[in-house]
């Protein structure tokens, strides 16, 4: 439908429509005209929404396209693949530039992403030194509250605590990283949009290889990037020589602009992971963004309105999801750069995953975070792990359970209970508290048997079913108990939890906007932890405990602070808490990182995820260094060049 209306130009890029030149143009269903050069490519991808009014088309606009000049006879006219549709949600107003704007196109992808390299299996002899080398079984013990109950007595709420550890390495392996282990399936979602652009990204190319170098030959790499829409840059490849050269070259092709898409980031990844042909032992998915996705409406919990908040789990693929009948296909460890990402869509999407959620607030320190993250997931040891508690006297009941985020159950007659675990890395504990039923008993009896707790799992050095059983735990029941001792294992995982239940409490006050009650409830813990007996003793995790809920005290104390940083700070450790597992909490203080901080993100980081850590900040130095020294060495060519006092250069 041709037109000559000089008076109405088009909308995208403003020029006026007409028939000179041979332009076609249409008009949509909402009545915006648009020249079909500027709509064509949103069109034949699937977007049905007007980019100015967001309307939504009922059908594609019939159009009529110029017709390409004939090829030569001599050229045969190349056979393409039909492209494949995909749904484009549509800009939000403020970031639709109308003039000169034109949809932004990727090299067309496979339909499927099953071209994965072959994953190349261990020997025999190697999984079998793997085994040997692991150092043995997962450890499960128990902790009573108190060692002793006075027979005639009865308790309701009587603690136990249930510790579990990961079969561990020397520290020398954990040093040199050569210790044998389970192979990786890794894929990188990695924000390019335009604000990343600069230091950024290029602070982000040094984090990946950082990472790149450090994975091994049987650990395969796939890295995604997302924009206004995504990407998959690279298929899953061995990091082999050319591997990792590949993966390299296409990390530095990387370029910032665009919005930002994150959805469509973790749907390619998610593809990645289900369409590929071979499977590694281990799988994960490390997502990085410094924004907030603007392409995804998420869904409101209780309808919009006031009190509404968004259902960020609209951002995940169901194929991350757990669900009742499966675990999670991969973790997805969040990370958040700098003061302008969205930490409450970050904190969902490693929450409803499994994963991790770290807030990188000195970006300079981006390896550090990622080099942290790997050094655990390079030494995944349990996978599939299960914890089962079984009562042991008739009157013994299981109460309820201090688990965190990890899924717990109790029967309810309360004569079972299970917690989920999931994986575990190298040395990595789990600490549940348990609250138990106790009964008085007869004068006969010297002791209770109280529970029995096992943990399943699988190994992943061999892919073995193991079960673990630890003694019966009992609890002496003499005729008078005087002043019994608490047990100290028991008292400082109460503190921890009962911190972490306020710190929730804190975020909970501080996001209605009652910052002042919300610092009151930190800092009236901050010295409840510090007066604790374990930080009275010494404890480092407990001192480290109160140093982090000083600096949430005052990240929390006013809308500013707390929208800057002290959400992104507090979301950070109330992931950390609730999985018991080390994550990046890098607050930038005037270009430095926060030693508080520092202290409370590696409170749980194992001997592997510290000498990762320790590598890139050596990585770091030797790389200042080497930059540094071309402009000494150009200084003093320099200083060599200038002629001494009182000698003219002729």
């Amino acid at each position: 439908m041709e037109g000559t209306d000089q008076s109405n130009p088009c909308a995208i890029c403003l020029a006026a429509m007409g028939a000179a030149g041979g332009q076609a143009i249409f008009t949509a269903e909402c009545s915006h005209t648009f020249h079909f050069h500027c709509i064509s490519a949103s069109v034949a991808h699937g977007n049905l929404v007007c980019p100015l009014c967001n309307a939504r088309w009922r059908e594609l606009p019939s159009v009529v396209q110029p017709q390409p000049a004939p090829m030569p006879r001599t050229q045969p006219q190349p056979l393409r693949r039909p492209e494949r549709m995909h749904h484009v949600q549509p800009l939000p107003m403020r970031h639709v530039p109308l003039h000169g704007w034109q949809p932004q196109l990727h090299p067309e992808e496979p339909q499927v992403f099953d071209d994965d390299e072959q994953v190349e299996p261990p020997s025999s002899g190697d999984q079998a030194a793997a085994s040997f080398r692991s150092g043995g079984t997962l450890a499960v013990t128990t902790h009573t509250e108190y060692s002793a109950v006075a027979r005639d007595s009865s308790r309701d709420n009587f603690a136990v605590l249930v510790h579990i550890k990961a079969p561990g390495m020397t520290d020398a392996e954990a040093a040199a990283g050569d210790a044998p282990r389970a192979p990786l399936d890794l894929v990188t979602v990695l924000d390019v949009s335009g604000s990343m652009i600069g230091a950024k990204l290029a602070l982000l190319k040094q984090a990946m290889g950082f990472v790149i170098d450090n994975l091994g030959p049987h650990d395969r790499l796939s890295v995604v990037s997302f924009s206004d829409r995504a990407r998959r840059v690279t298929r899953l490849l061995r990091m082999s020589g050319d591997g990792k050269a590949a993966a390299k070259s296409a990390v530095e092709s990387l370029v910032a602009r665009g919005g930002t898409n994150i959805a469509e980031g973790l749907r390619t990844a998610a593809r990645v992971l289900e369409e590929r042909r071979h499977r590694n032992t281990v799988s994960s998915v490390i997502l990085l963004s410094d924004g907030q996705d603007t392409y995804t409406a998420p869904r409101w919990s209780r309808g919009p309105g006031a009190g509404a908040t968004p259902n960020y789990e609209a951002l995940v693929p169901p194929s991350f999801m757990a669900t009742s009948t499966r675990d999670w296909s991969a973790p997805v460890h969040t990370f958040g750069f700098g003061n302008d990402h969205d930490a409450a869509a970050m904190h969902v999407i490693a929450e409803s995953t499994a994963g991790t959620f770290s807030y990188i607030g000195n970006e300079a320190v981006i390896q550090d975070a990622f080099a942290q993250c790997i050094g655990g997931l390079l030494t995944v040891v349990v996978q599939d792990a299960r914890v089962t508690i079984a009562s042991r006297h008739p009157g013994v009941h299981v109460g309820s359970i201090k688990s965190g985020r990890y899924e717990s159950r109790v029967d309810e007659d309360g004569r079972s209970a299970s917690v989920r675990v999931g994986e575990l890395y190298a040395d990595e504990e789990r600490r549940f508290l348990l609250f138990l039923t106790v009964p008085a008993v007869e004068a006969t009896d010297g002791e209770t048997a109280l529970i029995k707790v096992s943990c399943s799992y699988r190994d992943t050095a061999g892919g073995t079913h193991v079960d673990v059983t630890a003694g019966d735990t009992v609890v002496a029941r003499p005729e008078q108990v005087v002043d019994a001792e608490r047990s100290a294992e028991v008292e400082r995982e109460r503190v921890r939890v009962e911190a972490a239940e306020d710190i929730a409490a804190a975020r909970a006050a501080a996001e209605r906007g009652a910052h002042q009650e919300a610092m009151e409830i930190l800092m009236s813990r901050q010295q409840a932890v510090v007066q604790s007996g374990a930080a009275l003793g010494g404890d480092a995790a407990m001192q480290s405990l109160g140093a982090e809920l000083q600096e949430m005290g005052q990240l929390v104390s006013n809308g500013n602070s707390y929208a800057r940083s002290g959400r992104a700070f507090m979301l950070s450790g109330m992931s950390r808490h609730s999985h018991q597992r080390a994550s990046a909490n890098m607050v930038n203080m005037g270009g430095y990182m926060n030693m508080a901080a520092e202290a409370s993100s590696s409170s749980f980081a194992t001997p592997a995820m510290r000498a990762m850590l320790l590598r890139s900040r050596k990585a770091r130095e030797e790389s200042s260094v080497e930059q540094q020294q071309p402009s000494k060495a150009r200084k003093e060519a320099e200083s060599s060049a200038l002629p001494e006092p009182g000698v003219v250069n002729q």
